[in-house]
């Protein structure tokens, strides 16, 4: 039986909560095997003058042991 493991990551993005949430999981796809499921824990934005500067997505990223 696999055993699973979730990570934490947060991503950004200046174009949208879509891009960030790619960009998360492209970096994911770098350094993790084997992925699962990505969940969406959270969206966020930062803020610069009263507009939003940055999109920001907090992700769980599930994927199987080796």
């Amino acid at each position: 039986m696999p055993v699973e493991r979730v990570t934490r990551i947060t991503a950004t993005s200046v174009k949208g909560f879509e891009e960030a949430l790619q960009e998360g999981l492209n970096r994911a796809n770098k350094t993790l095997r084997n992925l699962l499921r990505i969940d969406v824990v959270s969206q966020g934005a930062r803020l610069k003058n009263g507009k939003i500067s940055e999109y920001e997505v907090t992700l769980d990223i599930r994927f199987i042991l080796e």
